[in-house]
C-alpha cells in the first residue's frame, strides 16, 4: 500500500503517530517520550494556567529537540446563568447529602480557558511545531498569530461539512475526528450529537472533502486499526486512549483500573462533567443522571458542583463521579511506555504492511 506522507513531511516528524492531547491525563513526560520515539507528541493547554504552560513547555524543550503539538480549546465562554446552575445544584443534591456534604456550601468554579492573547504570546514565545484546536478554530487575529510564528495549524472536523469550514479558514491539515473517540467532541458546527459518523464513515468522505492531509482519530489503538486507516486515506493517525495506559499518563487508579477492565460497550458520550458531549466509561452518575442531560449547565462549567462529590468519592476509592475519559477500544489497551508503545505500534503496522 502506497502511504501518504504529507504529515511527516508538514510536522517534521519521522512516524505518522500523533499523541492525542489530554488535558488533565498527561503533562510533558507523555509528549517527550512519543516525539523522542519518532511521532507528535502533545500537550494540552486547556486546563493549564500560562505561568504551568510555560513551565511545561520549558521542560519539553529542555528534553527533546523533536517536533511537537501545542494544543488549545477555542470555544466561546457561556454568559452566567444562575436559574441553570440551581437546577444543576438541585440534581446533585441527593448525592451531597449522601456523602455528607453540604448542598448550600460555595462551589468551585470549573475552568477550561479557551485560546486568547495570553496564549497566543506563549505560541510566539516557545514557537511549537504544530499548534492544534478543539471546537474549530480562534478568530482570524488569533488565528494570524500562530501561523506568523511558522507553525502548522491543525483542528478536530467530526462532520465533512466541518473539514470544509476549517480547510477554508486555515487548517494546514485536518484530524477527522469519529464517533468512536474518546474525550471532548470537536464539534463545532452544530449541537446535535445524535448523526455524527463512525470514523470509517466519516474518514473517506473528509478525504475526498479536502485537499489538506488529513489524520484520523477514533476507535484506533493498534496495527490493524493503522493499516485501516491508511486503507481509507489517512496520512497519518492520532491514538489518545491506548497512551491513557502508560506510566506517563497522570490519571487517577481508579480510572486506570477501570481502563484495563473497560469493554467494547463500556463507554458513552456525556455531557455531565463539563456541559460538553465527550466520551467516557459509563459510571454512577452517567447511569443515574444521563448521560446527556438538558440540565448539565454549559461548558465548561458543570464540572463546578461535580467537584466536591469527585473529591469525596476518589477519597474513598471510587469513581463514580469522575470523569473516565476513554474511547470504544480501550480493551486493546497495552500497558508499556509512551516511547515503547509508539515504536511497537509502527513495528506492527509496518510488519501488516509487508504481509498486505
Amino acid at each position: 500500500m502506497p502511504l501518504d506522507r504529507r504529515i511527516q513531511s508538514l510536522f517534521g516528524i519521522d512516524l505518522p503517530i500523533l499523541q492525542a492531547p489530554m488535558a488533565g491525563a498527561q503533562g510533558a513526560a507523555m509528549a517527550i517520550a512519543v516525539s523522542e520515539a519518532g511521532g507528535l507528541g502533545a500537550l494540552p493547554g486547556a486546563l493549564l494556567s500560562p505561568e504551568t504552560m510555560r513551565a511545561e513547555l520549558a521542560l519539553i524543550r529542555q528534553r527533546t529537540a523533536k517536533p511537537i503539538n501545542l494544543n488549545f480549546f477555542c470555544h466561546t465562554p457561556p454568559a452566567p446563568n444562575a436559574a441553570r446552575e440551581q437546577r444543576w445544584r438541585e440534581r446533585l443534591g441527593p448525592y451531597y447529602r449522601e456523602l455528607g456534604i453540604d448542598p448550600a456550601a460555595p462551589i468551585p468554579s470549573a475552568n477550561r480557558a479557551p485560546f486568547d492573547a495570553s496564549f497566543a504570546g506563549i505560541v510566539e514565545e516557545f514557537r511549537p511545531e504544530v499548534v492544534s484546536f478543539h471546537f474549530g478554530l480562534p478568530e482570524a487575529a488569533l488565528l494570524a498569530r500562530v501561523k506568523a510564528t511558522g507553525a502548522k495549524v491543525v483542528s478536530s472536523a467530526t462532520t465533512a461539512d466541518e473539514a470544509r469550514w476549517l480547510e477554508d479558514h486555515g487548517a494546514d491539515a485536518i484530524i477527522a475526528q469519529g464517533y468512536e473517540a474518546g474525550g471532548h467532541r470537536g464539534i463545532f458546527l452544530t449541537e446535535d450529537v445524535g448523526n455524527q459518523p463512525g470514523l470509517f464513515a466519516l474518514l473517506p468522505q473528509v478525504v475526498d472533502a479536502v485537499d489538506v492531509p488529513v489524520i484520523a482519530a477514533g476507535g484506533i489503538a493498534d496495527a490493524r486499526g493503522i493499516v485501516a486507516a491508511f486503507a481509507l486515506g489517512a496520512s497519518a493517525v492520532q491514538i489518545g486512549t491506548a497512551y491513557l495506559f502508560t506510566p506517563e499518563a497522570t490519571i487517577t487508579p481508579m480510572h486506570r483500573e477501570a481502563l484495563r477492565q473497560a469493554k467494547d460497550d463500556g463507554t458513552a458520550l456525556t455531557n455531565l462533567f463539563t456541559g460538553r458531549p465527550a466520551r467516557g466509561l459509563v459510571n454512577r452518575l452517567m447511569r443515574e443522571a444521563g448521560p446527556l442531560s438538558d440540565v448539565a449547565p454549559a461548558f465548561p462549567t458543570a464540572g463546578g458542583a461535580l467537584a466536591p462529590l469527585k473529591a469525596k468519592a476518589e477519597a474513598a476509592g471510587s469513581g463514580d463521579f469522575s470523569s473516565l475519559w476513554s474511547g470504544q477500544a480501550a480493551a486493546l489497551g497495552r500497558e508499556m511506555g509512551a516511547g515503547d508503545l509508539t515504536r511497537t505500534l509502527w513495528s506492527e503496522t509496518l510488519e501488516r504492511l509487508r504481509m498486505a
